[in-house]
Protein backbone atom coordinates (compact mmCIF):
# COMPACT_ATOMS: atom_id res chain seq x y z
CA UNK A 1 0.00 0.00 0.00
CA UNK A 2 1.33 3.42 -0.99
CA UNK A 3 1.72 5.63 2.10
CA UNK A 4 -0.89 8.37 2.38
CA UNK A 5 0.52 11.86 1.86
CA UNK A 6 -0.94 14.63 4.02
CA UNK A 7 -0.19 18.32 4.43
CA UNK A 8 0.72 19.78 7.81
CA UNK A 9 -2.42 21.93 7.58
CA UNK A 10 -4.62 18.84 7.05
CA UNK A 11 -3.12 16.99 10.00
CA UNK A 12 -3.45 20.02 12.29
CA UNK A 13 -7.08 20.52 11.29
CA UNK A 14 -7.89 16.84 11.92
CA UNK A 15 -6.62 17.00 15.52
CA UNK A 16 -7.79 20.54 16.28
CA UNK A 17 -4.29 21.98 16.64
CA UNK A 18 -2.45 25.09 15.42
CA UNK A 19 -0.03 24.86 12.50
CA UNK A 20 2.68 27.37 11.56
CA UNK A 21 5.31 27.70 8.84
CA UNK A 22 5.07 25.96 5.46
CA UNK A 23 1.78 24.24 6.25
CA UNK A 24 1.48 22.99 2.66
CA UNK A 25 4.45 20.70 3.29
CA UNK A 26 3.48 17.03 2.81
CA UNK A 27 4.45 14.09 5.02
CA UNK A 28 3.73 10.37 4.72
CA UNK A 29 4.32 8.96 8.21
CA UNK A 30 5.00 9.78 11.86
CA UNK A 31 8.45 9.06 13.31
CA UNK A 32 10.65 9.56 16.35
CA UNK A 33 12.68 12.78 16.06
CA UNK A 34 16.15 11.18 15.82
CA UNK A 35 15.09 8.79 13.02
CA UNK A 36 12.75 11.09 11.09
CA UNK A 37 13.49 11.75 7.43
CA UNK A 38 12.47 14.67 5.19
CA UNK A 39 9.06 13.12 4.45
CA UNK A 40 8.31 12.23 8.07
CA UNK A 41 6.42 14.12 10.74
CA UNK A 42 8.66 14.06 13.82
CA UNK A 43 6.91 13.61 17.16
CA UNK A 44 8.78 15.98 19.49
CA UNK A 45 5.95 16.86 21.85
CA UNK A 46 8.15 17.57 24.87
CA UNK A 47 11.30 19.73 25.29
CA UNK A 48 13.29 16.59 26.12
CA UNK A 49 12.98 15.52 22.47
CA UNK A 50 14.51 18.73 21.08
CA UNK A 51 17.95 17.11 20.81
CA UNK A 52 16.50 14.34 18.68
CA UNK A 53 15.42 16.87 16.07
CA UNK A 54 19.05 17.85 15.56
CA UNK A 55 20.00 14.22 14.88
CA UNK A 56 17.12 13.61 12.46
CA UNK A 57 16.24 15.15 9.11
CA UNK A 58 12.63 16.14 9.72
CA UNK A 59 11.37 19.29 8.06
CA UNK A 60 8.16 19.29 10.12
CA UNK A 61 7.29 18.16 13.61
CA UNK A 62 4.63 18.11 16.30
CA UNK A 63 6.04 20.26 19.10
CA UNK A 64 4.99 21.63 22.47
CA UNK A 65 3.24 24.93 23.03
CA UNK A 66 5.78 27.68 23.72
CA UNK A 67 8.42 26.26 21.38
CA UNK A 68 9.63 28.05 18.23
CA UNK A 69 9.87 25.77 15.21
CA UNK A 70 12.33 28.10 13.49
CA UNK A 71 14.90 27.89 16.28
CA UNK A 72 14.48 24.10 16.18
CA UNK A 73 15.45 24.09 12.49
CA UNK A 74 11.98 23.18 11.22
CA UNK A 75 10.12 24.50 8.21
CA UNK A 76 6.68 23.77 9.70
CA UNK A 77 5.21 22.62 12.97
CA UNK A 78 2.00 21.57 14.68
CA UNK A 79 1.72 23.01 18.21
CA UNK A 80 -0.03 20.93 20.89
CA UNK A 81 -0.65 21.18 24.64
CA UNK A 82 -1.67 17.61 25.53
CA UNK A 83 0.76 15.14 23.95
CA UNK A 84 -1.10 11.86 24.47
CA UNK A 85 -4.34 13.29 23.16
CA UNK A 86 -2.51 14.65 20.13
CA UNK A 87 -0.88 11.24 19.67
CA UNK A 88 -4.31 9.60 19.52
CA UNK A 89 -5.36 11.93 16.70
CA UNK A 90 -2.11 11.62 14.76
CA UNK A 91 -2.13 7.83 15.01
CA UNK A 92 -5.68 7.81 13.70
CA UNK A 93 -4.69 9.99 10.74
CA UNK A 94 -1.80 7.76 9.67
CA UNK A 95 -3.28 4.36 10.53
CA UNK A 96 -3.91 2.55 7.22
CA UNK A 97 -6.12 -0.09 8.86
CA UNK A 98 -6.43 -3.66 7.61
CA UNK A 99 -6.53 -4.37 3.89
CA UNK A 100 -9.87 -6.13 3.42
CA UNK A 101 -11.28 -5.93 -0.08
CA UNK A 102 -14.82 -4.53 -0.37
CA UNK A 103 -17.58 -7.06 -0.82
CA UNK A 104 -17.68 -10.72 0.17
CA UNK A 105 -14.73 -12.97 -0.59
CA UNK A 106 -15.77 -16.06 -2.59
CA UNK A 107 -14.06 -18.36 -0.08
CA UNK A 108 -16.36 -17.29 2.76
CA UNK A 109 -19.54 -19.13 3.76
CA UNK A 110 -22.55 -17.02 4.66
CA UNK A 111 -25.94 -18.48 5.53
CA UNK A 112 -28.65 -17.18 3.17
CA UNK A 113 -30.72 -15.93 6.12
CA UNK A 114 -27.92 -13.67 7.37
CA UNK A 115 -28.30 -9.93 6.80
CA UNK A 116 -25.11 -8.13 5.78
CA UNK A 117 -25.17 -4.33 5.84
CA UNK A 118 -24.26 -2.09 2.94
CA UNK A 119 -20.57 -1.51 2.30
CA UNK A 120 -19.34 -4.54 4.24
CA UNK A 121 -15.90 -6.00 3.51
CA UNK A 122 -15.61 -9.70 4.33
CA UNK A 123 -12.35 -11.58 3.86
CA UNK A 124 -11.68 -15.26 3.09
CA UNK A 125 -12.60 -18.23 5.30
CA UNK A 126 -15.24 -16.28 7.20
CA UNK A 127 -18.34 -18.21 8.35
CA UNK A 128 -21.57 -16.43 9.22
CA UNK A 129 -24.49 -18.41 10.62
CA UNK A 130 -28.24 -18.35 10.30
CA UNK A 131 -30.11 -15.21 11.27
CA UNK A 132 -26.98 -13.13 11.86
CA UNK A 133 -27.35 -9.37 11.43
CA UNK A 134 -24.28 -7.26 10.64
CA UNK A 135 -24.50 -3.48 10.28
CA UNK A 136 -23.29 -1.37 7.41
CA UNK A 137 -19.60 -0.71 6.86
CA UNK A 138 -18.41 -3.78 8.76
CA UNK A 139 -14.86 -5.02 8.13
CA UNK A 140 -14.36 -8.70 8.82
CA UNK A 141 -10.91 -10.22 8.34
CA UNK A 142 -10.09 -13.84 7.51
CA UNK A 143 -11.03 -16.85 9.65
CA UNK A 144 -13.69 -15.03 11.66
CA UNK A 145 -16.76 -17.02 12.69
CA UNK A 146 -20.08 -15.49 13.70
CA UNK A 147 -22.60 -17.97 15.04
CA UNK A 148 -26.36 -18.04 14.60
CA UNK A 149 -28.52 -15.06 15.51
CA UNK A 150 -25.64 -12.85 16.63
CA UNK A 151 -26.11 -9.13 15.99
CA UNK A 152 -23.30 -6.67 15.33
CA UNK A 153 -23.79 -2.93 14.77
CA UNK A 154 -22.46 -0.64 12.06
CA UNK A 155 -18.76 -0.03 11.34
CA UNK A 156 -17.49 -3.05 13.23
CA UNK A 157 -13.91 -4.24 12.77
CA UNK A 158 -13.33 -7.93 13.47
CA UNK A 159 -9.74 -9.02 12.94
CA UNK A 160 -8.31 -12.44 12.21
CA UNK A 161 -9.69 -15.43 14.09
CA UNK A 162 -12.37 -13.64 16.12
CA UNK A 163 -15.18 -15.91 17.38
CA UNK A 164 -18.61 -14.44 18.02
CA UNK A 165 -20.85 -17.11 19.52
CA UNK A 166 -24.60 -17.54 19.16
CA UNK A 167 -27.09 -14.89 20.23
CA UNK A 168 -24.47 -12.30 21.13
CA UNK A 169 -25.55 -8.67 20.70
CA UNK A 170 -22.91 -6.01 19.96
CA UNK A 171 -23.31 -2.28 19.33
CA UNK A 172 -21.75 0.04 16.77
CA UNK A 173 -18.06 0.68 16.04
CA UNK A 174 -16.98 -2.49 17.82
CA UNK A 175 -13.32 -3.50 17.46
CA UNK A 176 -12.16 -7.05 18.20
CA UNK A 177 -8.49 -7.96 17.83
CA UNK A 178 -7.21 -11.39 16.74
CA UNK A 179 -8.34 -14.37 18.77
CA UNK A 180 -11.15 -12.68 20.71
CA UNK A 181 -13.93 -15.03 21.86
CA UNK A 182 -17.29 -13.51 22.78
CA UNK A 183 -20.03 -15.71 24.18
CA UNK A 184 -18.38 -18.99 25.18
CA UNK A 185 -20.09 -20.81 28.03
CA UNK A 186 -19.36 -19.71 31.57
CA UNK A 187 -17.33 -21.86 33.96
CA UNK A 188 -20.26 -23.18 36.01
CA UNK A 189 -20.34 -26.61 37.68
CA UNK A 190 -22.05 -28.12 40.72
CA UNK A 191 -21.74 -31.28 42.83
CA UNK A 192 -24.66 -33.32 44.28
CA UNK A 193 -23.56 -32.44 47.83
CA UNK A 194 -21.56 -29.49 49.09
CA UNK A 195 -18.16 -29.49 47.42
CA UNK A 196 -14.89 -28.88 49.20
CA UNK A 197 -14.90 -25.34 47.86
CA UNK A 198 -18.33 -24.64 49.36
CA UNK A 199 -17.23 -26.08 52.70
CA UNK A 200 -14.17 -23.85 52.76
CA UNK A 201 -16.29 -20.82 51.97
CA UNK A 202 -18.51 -21.63 54.95
CA UNK A 203 -15.71 -22.41 57.40
CA UNK A 204 -12.93 -20.16 56.02
CA UNK A 205 -10.35 -22.90 56.20
CA UNK A 206 -11.70 -26.04 57.88
CA UNK A 207 -12.45 -29.02 55.66
CA UNK A 208 -14.94 -31.41 57.26
CA UNK A 209 -14.45 -34.46 55.07
CA UNK A 210 -12.90 -35.77 51.90
CA UNK A 211 -14.99 -37.80 49.49
CA UNK A 212 -15.44 -38.53 45.84
CA UNK A 213 -17.39 -35.89 43.97
CA UNK A 214 -18.37 -35.38 40.37
CA UNK A 215 -19.06 -32.09 38.66
CA UNK A 216 -22.29 -31.47 36.75
CA UNK A 217 -22.17 -28.78 34.10
CA UNK A 218 -24.54 -25.78 34.30
CA UNK A 219 -25.25 -24.68 30.74
CA UNK A 220 -25.15 -20.96 29.95
CA UNK A 221 -28.61 -19.89 28.80
CA UNK A 222 -27.91 -16.15 28.79
CA UNK A 223 -26.07 -14.18 26.15
CA UNK A 224 -23.56 -11.36 25.95
CA UNK A 225 -24.58 -7.74 25.37
CA UNK A 226 -21.92 -5.20 24.39
CA UNK A 227 -22.54 -1.49 23.94
CA UNK A 228 -21.21 0.98 21.36
CA UNK A 229 -17.54 1.93 20.88
CA UNK A 230 -16.17 -1.07 22.77
CA UNK A 231 -12.71 -2.42 21.88
CA UNK A 232 -11.46 -5.83 22.96
CA UNK A 233 -7.80 -6.90 22.75
CA UNK A 234 -6.24 -10.06 21.38
CA UNK A 235 -7.20 -13.39 22.96
CA UNK A 236 -9.60 -11.82 25.43
CA UNK A 237 -12.70 -13.81 26.40
CA UNK A 238 -16.16 -12.69 27.50
CA UNK A 239 -18.35 -15.56 28.73
CA UNK A 240 -22.09 -15.70 28.25
CA UNK A 241 -24.38 -15.45 31.25
CA UNK A 242 -25.99 -18.37 33.02
CA UNK A 243 -29.49 -16.89 32.78
CA UNK A 244 -29.10 -13.12 32.41
CA UNK A 245 -26.67 -11.67 29.89
CA UNK A 246 -23.08 -10.74 30.61
CA UNK A 247 -22.82 -7.02 29.77
CA UNK A 248 -20.07 -4.59 28.80
CA UNK A 249 -21.05 -0.92 28.72
CA UNK A 250 -20.46 1.50 25.89
CA UNK A 251 -16.99 2.96 25.54
CA UNK A 252 -15.23 0.31 27.61
CA UNK A 253 -11.85 -1.03 26.47
CA UNK A 254 -10.47 -4.47 27.29
CA UNK A 255 -6.78 -5.24 26.82
CA UNK A 256 -5.21 -8.49 25.60
CA UNK A 257 -5.98 -11.69 27.52
CA UNK A 258 -8.70 -10.18 29.72
CA UNK A 259 -11.29 -12.65 30.97
CA UNK A 260 -14.80 -11.52 31.87
CA UNK A 261 -16.73 -14.33 33.55
CA UNK A 262 -20.40 -15.28 33.28
CA UNK A 263 -23.05 -12.79 34.44
CA UNK A 264 -20.46 -10.02 35.00
CA UNK A 265 -21.73 -6.47 34.46
CA UNK A 266 -19.04 -4.01 33.31
CA UNK A 267 -20.05 -0.34 33.22
CA UNK A 268 -19.41 2.41 30.69
CA UNK A 269 -15.95 3.73 29.74
CA UNK A 270 -14.01 1.22 31.84
CA UNK A 271 -10.40 0.22 31.19
CA UNK A 272 -9.52 -3.42 31.91
CA UNK A 273 -5.78 -3.86 31.38
CA UNK A 274 -3.88 -6.98 30.33
CA UNK A 275 -4.62 -10.26 32.12
CA UNK A 276 -7.41 -8.86 34.25
CA UNK A 277 -9.78 -11.60 35.39
CA UNK A 278 -13.29 -10.92 36.69
CA UNK A 279 -15.07 -13.88 38.23
CA UNK A 280 -18.75 -14.64 37.74
CA UNK A 281 -21.60 -12.33 38.74
CA UNK A 282 -19.43 -9.41 39.83
CA UNK A 283 -20.39 -5.82 38.98
CA UNK A 284 -17.91 -3.18 37.80
CA UNK A 285 -19.09 0.44 37.86
CA UNK A 286 -18.63 3.13 35.22
CA UNK A 287 -15.19 4.57 34.41
CA UNK A 288 -13.39 2.05 36.58
CA UNK A 289 -9.77 1.19 35.75
CA UNK A 290 -8.31 -2.21 36.66
CA UNK A 291 -4.52 -2.36 36.17
CA UNK A 292 -2.76 -5.33 34.62
CA UNK A 293 -3.24 -8.71 36.31
CA UNK A 294 -5.96 -7.47 38.66
CA UNK A 295 -8.26 -10.18 39.88
CA UNK A 296 -11.85 -9.66 41.01
CA UNK A 297 -13.54 -12.34 43.10
CA UNK A 298 -17.04 -13.55 42.24
CA UNK A 299 -20.29 -11.94 43.39
CA UNK A 300 -18.81 -8.63 44.54
CA UNK A 301 -19.31 -5.01 43.52
CA UNK A 302 -16.61 -2.55 42.47
CA UNK A 303 -18.04 0.97 42.38
CA UNK A 304 -17.77 3.60 39.67
CA UNK A 305 -14.55 5.60 39.26
CA UNK A 306 -12.45 3.07 41.15
CA UNK A 307 -8.78 2.77 40.16
CA UNK A 308 -7.02 -0.48 41.06
CA UNK A 309 -3.24 -0.67 40.74
CA UNK A 310 -1.61 -3.52 38.85
CA UNK A 311 -1.82 -7.03 40.33
CA UNK A 312 -4.39 -6.00 42.93
CA UNK A 313 -6.61 -8.82 44.15
CA UNK A 314 -10.10 -7.65 45.02
CA UNK A 315 -11.99 -9.95 47.41
CA UNK A 316 -14.55 -7.55 48.90
CA UNK A 317 -16.86 -4.78 47.72
CA UNK A 318 -15.13 -1.51 46.82
CA UNK A 319 -16.96 1.83 47.23
CA UNK A 320 -17.13 4.30 44.38
CA UNK A 321 -14.14 6.55 43.78
CA UNK A 322 -11.62 4.58 45.83
CA UNK A 323 -7.99 4.04 44.73
CA UNK A 324 -6.79 0.59 45.78
CA UNK A 325 -3.68 -1.56 45.59
CA UNK A 326 -2.33 -4.86 46.88
CA UNK A 327 -3.42 -8.38 47.70
CA UNK A 328 -5.84 -8.27 49.33
CA UNK A 329 -6.58 -4.85 47.88
CA UNK A 330 -6.81 -1.97 50.35
CA UNK A 331 -6.63 1.82 50.02
CA UNK A 332 -3.51 2.72 48.07
CA UNK A 333 -2.03 4.89 50.83
CA UNK A 334 -2.54 2.04 53.31
CA UNK A 335 -0.81 -0.42 50.97
CA UNK A 336 2.11 1.94 50.52
CA UNK A 337 2.56 2.04 54.30
CA UNK A 338 2.34 -1.78 54.37
CA UNK A 339 5.03 -1.98 51.69
CA UNK A 340 7.28 0.37 53.67
CA UNK A 341 6.78 -1.72 56.80
CA UNK A 342 7.63 -4.93 54.95
CA UNK A 343 10.85 -3.39 53.62
CA UNK A 344 11.78 -2.43 57.19
CA UNK A 345 11.21 -5.94 58.56
CA UNK A 346 14.79 -7.26 58.02
CA UNK A 347 16.27 -4.32 59.95
CA UNK A 348 13.60 -4.63 62.63
CA UNK A 349 14.28 -8.37 63.04
CA UNK A 350 18.05 -7.74 63.21
CA UNK A 351 17.47 -5.19 65.99
CA UNK A 352 15.17 -7.61 67.82
CA UNK A 353 17.81 -10.36 67.60
CA UNK A 354 20.49 -8.00 68.92
CA UNK A 355 18.17 -6.93 71.73
CA UNK A 356 17.48 -10.54 72.69
CA UNK A 357 21.22 -11.30 72.74
CA UNK A 358 21.85 -8.28 74.98
CA UNK A 359 19.15 -9.47 77.36
CA UNK A 360 20.65 -12.95 77.45
CA UNK A 361 24.12 -11.54 78.07
CA UNK A 362 22.78 -9.66 81.09
CA UNK A 363 21.59 -12.86 82.79
CA UNK A 364 23.60 -15.48 84.77
CA UNK A 365 23.27 -19.16 84.07
CA UNK A 366 20.65 -19.60 86.86
CA UNK A 367 18.58 -16.78 85.44
CA UNK A 368 19.55 -14.13 88.00
CA UNK A 369 20.96 -10.80 86.90
CA UNK A 370 24.73 -10.53 86.79
CA UNK A 371 26.54 -7.86 88.83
Amino acid sequence: MTPKSLTIAEIAASIGARAEGKTELRVIRAAEPHTAGPEDLALAMDPKYAGGLEKGQARAAVIWDGADHRTLGLEAAIYISRPRLAMAGIARVFDPGPEIAPGIHPMSVIDPTAEIGEGAAIGPFVTIGAGVKIGKGAQIASHVSIAEYAQIGADALLLQGVRICHRVTIGERFIAHPGVVIGADGFSYVTPEKSGVEQIRDTLGERKDFREQTWSRIASLGGVEIGDDVEIGANACVDRGTVRATRIGSGSKLDNMVHVGHNVQVGRDCLLCGQVGIAGSSVIGDRTVLGGQCGVSDNISVGSDVIAGGASKIFTNVPAGRVILGSPAVKMDTQIEINKAVRRLPRFMAKMEAFQKSLSAGKTGDGSESA
